[in-house]
């Protein structure tokens, strides 16, 4: 008889669980610019369509201001908005003194991360948890309309799922993913359409110039930040920092477990992986700043995109350096660096201009 040790499976591989998978073909960039501006769209309407079945949004939001607080060389309000979907969304909005109807201002749009820290949500941007300065009143002093909100399951969020108060933090984060699930939509997606509302009510303010609107964050931020870039080109230009992580590379890796349920859209990997995702945000200026040692965002995999979305990039006759960069930091981690911060400030005010 055998051993009770030689009955037990063996598991596969992740090589061969993607051998045994219905891969996309690789990317191939285009051999001109028109053919670029005929796939383009195409790309786009694949992801909008992957997203799921996404409540439409209203042509522009219901907000309420809560507060508005005097800090100086800034005012900070506090907001709300319905999003038609049985939650209220709550978020700050930096306004520098020095914008006005008159004289609008640049503008970012801010993503907060996710690190566990569901209770943190939109207050990161008046802390100093995730990025080495308070991202809020930074940007506001440099002349910049800051805006984000509270992620689904984050912030005033948390514990306000289809579970109700008692499932919090990670396990309201599971039961917002499987309601969605179930009706034929995406957590992911229904955060990003969150985050296009909040942008809406970016553009709608009259303070701000709609011509100047960046979008940053890091980790989750991140991703947000990169997946809004390819959604909707009122974006002009964006800073991520960390998680640039192509699928394939992520699986070769065995670090699926480094993403949470929210990062999983259902039947990417049949159609595109993440370079295709980036390119869209092609010819506006996009910064990239990842560590070599950042688990969830495998290095090969960095390259791999890097490599392609600077061709895409080149389709504009545009010198890939000047507008897109993907930066590796070697022996740097899951961090955001006091350098790299200087960096975000340089590519907005380089691009964006306060």
């Amino acid at each position: 008889m055998p051993s009770a040790s030689h009955l037990k499976p063996t598991p596969l591989p992740a090589t061969d669980w993607l051998a045994a998978a219905p891969l996309p073909p690789p990317f191939i960039v285009p051999e001109s610019l028109k053919d670029w501006q005929i796939r383009r769209p195409q790309i786009r309407e694949i992801l909008t369509n992957l997203l799921g079945d996404l409540p439409a949004r209203p042509a522009q939001p219901r907000v309420e201001v809560l507060s508005r607080d005097d800090r100086g060389d800034y005012t900070l309000e506090k907001f709300a908005f319905d999003n038609g979907s049985c939650e209220r969304v709550s978020g700050y909005c930096f306004l520098p003194k020095s914008a006005s109807a008159e004289q609008p201002a640049p503008a970012v749009l801010y993503c907060h991360w996710h690190g566990g820290q569901y209770d943190i949500g939109k207050e990161e941007m008046l802390l100093t948890n995730a990025v080495p300065t308070a991202p809020g009143p930074a940007l506001a002093r440099k002349g910049y309309v800051v805006l984000g909100i509270d992620a689904c399951c984050f912030g005033e969020r948390n514990g306000t799922g289809p579970d109700g108060p008692l499932q919090k933090d990670a396990a309201g984060e599971m039961s917002a993913a499987k309601f969605h699930l179930w009706f034929g939509r995406s957590l992911w997606g229904m955060m990003l359409r969150d985050d296009l509302m909040a942008l809406d009510y970016l553009c709608s303010r009259p303070e701000v110039d709609t011509q100047r609107i960046g979008v940053t964050g890091i980790s989750m931020g991140s991703t947000r930040a990169w997946w809004l870039m390819a959604l909707d080109d009122r974006l002009r230009a964006a800073v991520c920092v960390a998680c640039l992580t192509r699928c394939q590379n992520l699986i070769r890796h065995g670090m699926l477990k480094a993403h949470g349920i929210y990062y999983f859209v259902p039947s990417i990997l049949k159609h595109l992986d993440t370079e295709a995702i980036i390119a869209l945000s092609a010819p506006r200026p996009l910064l990239f700043m990842t560590g070599d040692q950042d688990s969830g965002s495998p290095v090969d995999g960095v390259r791999e995109i890097g490599r392609i979305v600077e061709q895409i990039y080149q389709l504009h006759g545009e010198a890939a350096g000047p507008l897109f960069e993907s930066a590796i930091y070697p022996g740097v981690s899951h961090v955001y660096l006091p350098e790299m911060w200087d960096r975000t400030l340089e590519w907005f005010d380089r691009h964006l201009g306060p």
